[in-house]
């Protein structure tokens, strides 16, 4: 008897400590910063961006459970405007959801009907689309005071009203003269709003920045890498670090083409502890030869970054990737637990970020507890404890001129899809992907303003021709969603995927897991062993993460469902590439018995090759200027997955001066494309139409097979 007690205390005690960082009762809330923290204890609601502010992504909501799930059904969805990028994850707070989508517009929805209660479009010129590397999305919103506040993808921070959606004040975060962007959602802290940005490729610096969350006047900003040493100190949060540290770890001119390092998504704040932790992103150029001669480790290029969240000043680093060179964010879920880990609990942070190995950090001082690869890589074969550095294979960074395949490639092993952890089963839930990249030196490099600079030899992007080796190729991708135990470093289970990008995940205290698919299928595996329980197809393919909230007694899961991003607009090899249609957000209930709505499918244009003959050397070079600047939005070999438009069925290609206005001359530059007439001359533009034309003739034979 007394050992079937010590044995009930000890799974008891066991929970607790390996649960997250919100067993301490709530404040009281005597003020809106303590208000907020109490919101977070409340199961009922999710006010923040990663559920609590440990960011675990789980709900401790029962309702919905092993058991009940059977019984989930369809409640209510809502038609967005747009079928760009639809990554946001809602929030939701007595009886409203507020989510966020494409072109950093704002809805507001009655949680329980889907009446839509008031609509905010910050109305970002169109032209702006090309300052992104991987799509128009905006991932999410920030709820304070009465406030709900939204980075826009032109890079102001917008504070709104959450009852009206009126503007209470609009701040410019960003220098719009340059390529940065924000996709990212905003987080709350002690009364500041944190925001940061993106644009690495196209050759920003980056930084975060703490706003006054009632007035929207900067508090500190905080740097991620050194800028021109001539230009002296930014006067910055960040300066004291780099002239101590930082600062000698870059060689050669590396600020000309900005250095990277956007904190585009993971910002966290540590109550336990008052901290704040930066996720940095990848280095500009990608390759680290042309960006600091190959020397140095780069601080603080994909790390995480602690700071003091009231002055923004520098506590400690972790670099999980130095001198990065494959476009190894860092930037992927950061989430906060304490694990018993030899016996003893540890405050400790964990995360899976592109580079492939999943990361257990002691949170109090940044030392590395464990590192193991959580899929397939061949860049490193692990970690050096004693270090923390990997050990590498010296052949992945591409010198002397050679071609090298790396996995996990540029897409990464993970990517911006938020992973969920679950204090009740000690597991977190990833969604990887199986996907390699080929990386080659260029050693013609120059620095072209405003557009993508990566350092790489990009003139073969164009997948196979021959329909064998396009599908032994495209058999090289996949995705899977990966339990994980973080103390043990081992997969717990797995469910595998054809294509990578499968939704970010919610799990919850009913033993459930929560992710969607490119497909379009919505699934709720079991927690502990991940047998599918229930499956639902929505009709468009799923990215962002779910939440659940409860209303009225009624236990809810939601999510917004619409296709975009990086492996949309970059791959060649989507699953059944059709025009996609707008997004949507979809909300479930158990009991609930609505129709889904039905999704319409427009069939493409057919192909569309112009009669005018061209010469193999148009094709060529239109080739090459087609690898150099149109594949990141309109794919591959002029492959489009539907989310941008398909070239080679375009109206304007038969139309040689249609064609002109709209490459050299920004016809439709309020759709999202710019003129190049600063980048191609005329003869340029013709030349890429002639490529275009080649590959609208080779569909066109395709498609009468």
């Amino acid at each position: 008897m007394r050992a079937a007690w010590l044995a009930a205390m000890a799974a008891v005690v066991m929970t607790a400590l390996i649960s997250g960082c919100s067993n301490a009762p709530p404040p009281k809330p005597d003020n809106p910063w303590s208000g907020l923290l109490a919101a977070t204890q409340d199961p009922g609601d999710w006010v923040t961006y990663g559920g609590t502010f440990d960011e675990q992504r789980f709900s401790r909501l029962t309702a919905i459970n092993d058991t009940t799930v059977g019984g989930l059904g369809f409640a209510w969805s809502h038609e967005f405007d747009t079928n760009r990028a639809q990554e946001s994850t809602p929030l939701e707070y007595r009886g409203v959801l507020y989510v966020t989508t494409a072109w950093s517009k704002v809805y507001a929805l009655d949680a329980k009907t889907g009446k839509q209660l008031w609509f905010y479009d910050p109305k970002v010129p169109g032209e702006y689309g090309a300052k992104g590397c991987c799509d128009v999305g905006n991932r999410g919103a920030a709820l304070y005071d009465n406030k709900l506040y939204v980075g826009t993808f032109d890079g102001r921070l917008v504070a709104l009203d959450i009852k009206t959606g009126k503007v209470v004040w609009s701040v410019v975060t960003v220098d719009q003269s340059k390529t940065y962007t924000i996709t990212g959602a905003p987080r709350i802290v002690k009364g500041r709003v944190v925001i940061g940005n993106g644009g690495a490729e196209l050759g920003a610096r980056g930084y975060v920045t703490a706003y006054d969350a009632q007035t929207g006047k900067q508090a500190w900003r905080f740097y991620t890498v050194p800028g021109n040493p001539a230009d002296g100190p930014d006067h910055a949060a960040s300066d004291k670090v780099f002239a101590e540290k930082a600062g000698q770890t870059w060689f050669g001119q590396y600020w000309k083409n900005g250095g990277g390092g956007t904190v585009w998504d993971s910002i966290v704040y540590d109550a336990e502890l008052d901290q704040l932790y930066l996720g940095v992103g990848n280095g500009s150029p990608w390759n680290h030869k042309l960006r600091s001669d190959g020397k140095g480790d780069n601080l603080f290029l994909s790390s995480i970054v602690a700071l003091d969240p009231d002055t923004g000043e520098y506590r400690w680093h972790y670099q999980g990737t130095p001198g990065e060179s494959w476009d190894y964010t860092h930037t992927q879920t950061i989430t906060l637990a304490t694990l018993v880990i030899d016996g003893k609990p540890r405050k400790v942070l964990m995360q899976a970020p592109k580079n492939g190995f999943f990361f257990v950090v002691d949170r109090t001082d940044g030392k590395l507890i464990s590192a193991k690869n959580y899929v397939d890589v061949n860049w490193a074969t692990g970690y050096d404890l004693k270090t923390g550095r990997p050990i590498e294979n010296p052949e992945a960074r591409y010198e002397g001129g050679k071609a090298v395949v790396v996995t996990p490639g540029a897409l990464g092993a993970h990517n911006w899809q938020p992973m969920a952890f679950s204090p009740q089963t000690g597991l977190a839930y990833i969604p990887g992907n199986k996907a390699l990249f080929g990386y080659q030196d260029d050693a013609n490099f120059a620095i072209r303003p405003g557009r993508w600079n990566l350092g790489l030899k990009t003139d073969d992007t164009s997948p196979p021709d021959d329909p064998a080796t396009f599908a032994a190729t495209r058999k090289l991708l996949g995705g899977r969603l990966i339990a994980w135990d973080p103390i043990r470093q081992r997969e717990a289970w797995g469910f595998d995927y054809a294509e990578p990008w499968n939704s970010g995940l919610l799990t919850t205290a009913g033993n459930l897991v929560f992710q969607g698919d490119t497909k379009g299928n919505l699934r709720a595996f079991a927690a502990d062993s991940g047998k599918v329980l229930w499956t639902m197809n929505l009709g468009m393919p799923i990215m962002a993460a779910p939440i659940s909230f409860e209303l009225d007694g009624a236990q809810y899961i939601a999510v917004a469902g619409g296709y975009g991003g990086a492996y949309a607009l970059t791959s060649a090899f989507n699953d059944n590439p059709i025009p996609r249609p707008n997004g949507r957000i979809y909300v479930f209930r158990l009991g609930a018995k609505a129709a889904l709505p039905k999704i319409d499918h427009i069939p493409w244009a057919p192909a569309n090759p112009p009669a005018e003959k061209f010469s193999d050397a148009q094709v060529t070079h239109g080739r090459h200027l087609f690898e150099r600047d149109c594949w990141v939005c309109h794919g591959p070999g002029a492959i489009s997955s539907g989310v941008v438009p398909d070239l080679r069925r375009s109206a304007v290609l038969t139309d040689a001066a249609a064609w002109k206005s709209v490459v050299i001359d920004g016809a439709l530059k309020e759709r999202g494309m710019i003129g190049f007439g600063k980048y191609l001359t005329p003869a340029d533009a013709e030349d890429l139409r002639a490529y275009v034309a080649d590959r609208a003739k080779l569909l066109q034979k395709q498609e009468k097979k």
